[in-house]
């Protein structure tokens, strides 16, 4: 449709979408100083519109003109091919109220604002582009988007917005190395990682454009590909030629794009200074409103606050004053906390419950905070009244004066699911999981302790408390002046909503204030990324883990139980008959007495208290030597066993669902392991018997199976990447057994007929290099004499001097920066690197191994955060995250599907952040129950 638009008229079309984000990474972060509102990529985004609004053009001035954005939704690229964008992370949270800001700011310009449901911005422009060179006119593309270069032609031209530099057919050459009516062709060979596109392996654009230009284009190239000289160029093309048309259709923009408007009506109109004025008054652009004022000769509005581009990364804030929350206790007042909520787009929110156990406490009541100092207290379950002893006792009932938990719900839950709104919260998968089993899932998500773990983990704890101290200066309210402690503690239920509401309101203004405090901190410590596709993405996929949990076989417990008290007494026979005498086994003070005292064994060291030490680290060496502490360490293994999993696991199942849901933190580890509490499902040993015949008591639900999924040796995978190791690497890459590969090479014996104890130690190093070991270290693992593991290890770094490199390496940037990053760039603090004495052993320990754990446990949080959407569609849950080991529950007709879906999303988790030089290999197994699965 392009009536009144013909020859003489030129279209320009603004990128919106690639203006947002280039003002967003361009600036330093921004905050309203009235209200703390991120308004940086606003006042980026507003900056460039004015230049692109003062600037003459000369010939090439628009009659015509509009900013295209992308809309929020998916398009129909995702019904060709529904991997389609998949690994684009979601943009920070502190961008996502802009959104509809940049928006608002282009209508206060007064250019048309155009976006579409269901088509990219690209789509738009190419529509719009292809309609003005049909009506006679002309367009000019404002964008460096490679995307696009092919609608550059006769008639149709783009502008670089940055260099100022005009895009025409020869600079697409230069380039892509073919014209823009080829352009298509060369990207669906070479593909995207950034889109996702998947292309043709191993093409890139030099060779993409090298092929097209031999063979005219892809259709012909498709079909002459078995006439292709080179045979892996061969192979690939006729092996991925669906894949690469599917790539075609992706990277090729529709020209149709259904359009409710006329080019006419994107006719250039002058700003309207009062509606221009008013959006960057209201912004707090000072120095922007002064400009556009003088230059459209009005007079500027006064700018109360400080202008945005002066105004402090955390804006002042009012003093904490408790007499200031509200109890909301009526509908009326509570519609006005949700209408304050919607206004502001983001709201810090906190549950109060009747204990910590979120799979079981129940909520007693919400807290929400809008701004500083602004915060409430909805109570809806707490109770009072509590008389008389035995037969005559009363239950407690509901205190009178507040609303009941389904008004509340139900009136929160709108907003708490609006995705245009941000949620905010301390430690919030606690209170996403407390909500969701309420019918209540929230998104999007803001955790100021995953922000503060992203920052600064391993220099101080990230709970609330020390946070609001360290970083606010401000004591909160401790729980116990509330609850008490011991035996007469009560639950929050029983607290008097008045004594109530100043300490759960404290808790969402804390957490607002520290939210506010750390959000512009993030991008300037460059560990946004970290914190947006590696921690915040965790707590809905965690949460929804946790709330699965796994079935654990009762019956199997107990009769592991009994066995383990058999091997036990067994095991303190043996040790009674080594010592010559009987005493608790259990007892390390007698224990050390038999060893050192009577036996006279060596390395004895005596405490204060006179008595010997007996720690694992003590045994471990003396038996390399003697059985009796061997012994002891069996039993001690057997005893753990028994008392942390077949005894107490009995009790960790939930009686509501019959099953175990251990809870996972994300903000534990330095390296970004996650940790698993209540019960600890992590350190159930794989590699021992009696460790494996625990894992048997987890067990599927009938009609399902358990399926494992287990990364292969990735830590040694990641280790030859990093150090660059090509015998390592190229072992991975042929699929050769990597531990006889490195005993071959160390002790110069062949790989077929090689004697297990060889691999064995070979092994053992492997592993143990990773950890920094020493030879006193695998003189344990190993149980042989010191010297000879010392050994092992010079002829080891011998064979592969890269390690050693590496390794010394990555302990000077240690020392030198105090961290080291992964591959993903999450920081790993190394606090006491650069002391002196027996601590800056295990600090330097530590920092070679950071690095390398840190990427495997950034791996496979990648693989989770993709995971829910790959297997959508496949009756089947993920249960259990352990180290390298992902556990499914899964019906028994979908094993097959679950493991091919589950696999392709664990192997290529490192993409397209990272190419690794060595492949991710993944080994699956299924089964009744957890045992048979790994």
């Amino acid at each position: 449709m392009s009536e009144g638009f013909g020859k003489g008229c030129h279209l320009h079309l603004i990128d919106g979408s690639a203006f947002i984000f280039r003002a967003y990474h361009a600036l330093p972060p921004l905050t309203r100083k009235s209200d703390g509102l991120p308004v940086g990529a606003v006042a980026g985004f507003c900056n460039m519109l004015w230049k692109y609004v003062s600037d003459e053009h000369g010939s090439a001035a628009p009659t015509h003109a509009a900013v295209i954005f992308d809309h929020s939704s998916k398009t129909f690229r995702n019904e060709i091919y529904d991997l389609y964008k998949a690994n684009r992370p979601e943009p920070p949270e502190d961008l996502r109220p802009q959104f509809p800001l940049t928006r608002d700011a282009t209508r206060a310009f007064n250019i048309a604002c155009i976006e579409i449901e269901g088509y990219e911005a690209d789509d738009i422009i190419a529509t719009l582009s292809c309609q003005a060179r049909e009506a006679g006119g002309s367009a000019t593309i404002i964008s460096s988007d490679k995307d696009l270069m092919q609608l550059v032609g006769d008639g149709v031209d783009m502008l670089d917005p940055i260099k100022g530099k005009l895009i025409g057919p020869e600079e697409v050459r230069e380039k892509f190395g073919v014209g823009p009516d080829r352009v298509v062709d060369v990207q669906a060979l070479a593909g995207d990682s950034v889109d996702n596109v998947p292309g043709a392996p191993g093409i890139g654009i030099k060779t993409a454009a090298q092929l097209i230009n031999d063979y005219g284009d892809l259709d012909t190239l498709l079909a002459r590909a078995a006439e292709i000289k080179q045979p892996k160029r061969r192979q690939t093309l006729i092996d991925h030629a669906d894949q690469i048309r599917i790539s075609k259709r992706l990277v090729e923009l529709d020209c149709k794009t259904p359009l409710d408007f006329t080019l006419q009506s994107l006719e250039v109109r002058d700003p309207d200074a009062e509606t221009l004025l008013g959006f960057l008054t209201e912004m707090e652009f000072r120095t922007l409103t002064t400009r556009v004022a003088d230059r459209l000769g009005a007079e500027a509005p006064a700018v109360t606050a400080a202008p945005a581009s002066e105004a402090p990364a955390a804006p002042d804030q009012p003093q904490f004053d408790s007499a200031s929350y509200q109890t909301v206790r009526d509908i009326e007042t509570l519609d006005q906390w949700i209408a304050a909520i919607r206004e502001t787009g983001h709201v810090a929110i906190d549950t109060e419950t009747t204990g910590l156990d979120d799979m079981r406490a129940d909520p007693v009541g919400i807290c929400l905070a809008t701004a500083p100092g602004t915060a409430c207290y909805i109570p809806f379950g707490h109770v009072e009244g509590e008389a008389g002893d035995g037969l005559f006792a009363t239950a407690p009932s509901l205190a009178p004066d507040q609303l009941t938990q389904d008004q509340v719900l139900s009136a929160l839950k709108p907003v708490l699911e609006d995705p245009s709104i941000l949620k905010i919260g301390q430690n919030l998968k606690y209170d996403w999981k407390i909500l969701a089993r309420q019918g209540i899932r929230m998104a999007p998500l803001a955790d100021t302790m995953l922000m503060s773990y992203a920052l600064n983990a391993g220099t101080h704890n990230h709970g609330m408390d020390e946070l609001a101290e360290r970083y606010l200066g401000h004591k909160c309210i401790p729980i116990k002046e509330l609850i008490g402690s011991g035996k007469s503690q009560i639950t929050f239920a029983q607290v008097p909503i008045d004594k109530a509401t100043p300490y759960a309101a404290e808790d969402a203004d804390v957490t607002l204030r520290l939210w506010q405090h750390f959000a512009p901190m993030m991008p300037v410590e460059k560990v946004s990324t970290v914190y947006e596709t590696l921690e915040r993405p965790m707590v809905p996929v965690l949460a929804d883990m946790e709330m699965a949990g796994i079935r654990v076989d009762g019956g199997h417990l107990g009769r592991m139980s009994n066995a383990f008290a058999q091997k036990m007494a067994q095991l303190e026979d043996e040790i009674h008959e080594l010592a010559g005498e009987k005493f608790n086994v259990g007892s390390p003070k007698q224990l050390g007495e038999i060893l050192f005292g009577k036996l006279g064994m060596e390395g004895g060291k005596q405490g204060k208290t006179g008595a010997y030490s007996t720690s694992a680290d003590v045994l471990e060496d003396l038996a390399v030597s003697h059985d009796l502490p061997a012994r002891v360490l069996d039993w001690r293994q057997i005893s753990k066993l028994k008392s942390t999993y077949t005894d107490a696991l009995q009790g960790h199942v939930n009686p509501d669902t019959g099953r175990v849901h251990t809870s996972y933190s994300i903000a534990g580890a330095q390296t970004g392991r996650l940790a698993s509490t209540e019960p600890n499902l992590q350190n159930i040993p794989v590699r021992s018997e009696e460790g494996r015949r625990i894992r048997e008591a987890f067990v599927a639900t009938e009609g399902y199976r358990l399926v494992s999924l287990d990364y292969s040796q990735i830590e040694l995978r990641i280790l030859a990447h990093v150090a660059d190791i090509p015998a390592l690497k190229q072992a991975f890459r042929d699929g050769i057994d990597i531990h006889a590969m490195t005993a071959s090479q160390m002790f110069n014996v062949p790989v077929e007929g090689m004697d297990p104890m060889i691999r064995r130690q070979a092994k053992a190093i492997n592993f143990g290099v990773i950890y920094g070991i020493s030879g006193f270290g695998l003189s344990r693992n190993l149980r042989i004499p010191r010297a000879e593991a010392q050994d092992f290890i010079n002829t080891y770094f011998e064979r592969f001097p890269e390690i050693r490199a590496y390794m010394d390496k990555t302990v000077e940037d240690a020392k030198r920066d105090g961290f080291v990053t992964t591959l993903f760039g999450r920081r790993i603090n190394t606090p006491g690197i650069n002391q002196s004495g027996p601590a800056a052993g295990g600090a330097r320990r530590a920092a070679i191994n950071a690095p390398i754990q840190g990427a495997a446990a950034d791996i496979i949080r990648r693989a989770m955060i993709r995971m829910p959407a790959a297997i959508r569609d496949l009756p089947a849950r993920m249960l259990l995250q352990v180290h390298d080991e992902l556990v499914f529950e899964v019906e028994e007709s979908a094993v097959d599907d679950l493991i091919a879906a589950a696999r392709q999303v664990m192997e290529g988790a490192a993409e397209p952040a990272i190419k690794l030089s060595v492949p991710l290999i993944v080994d699956a197994g299924a089964g009744m129950n957890w045992a048979e699965a790994h």
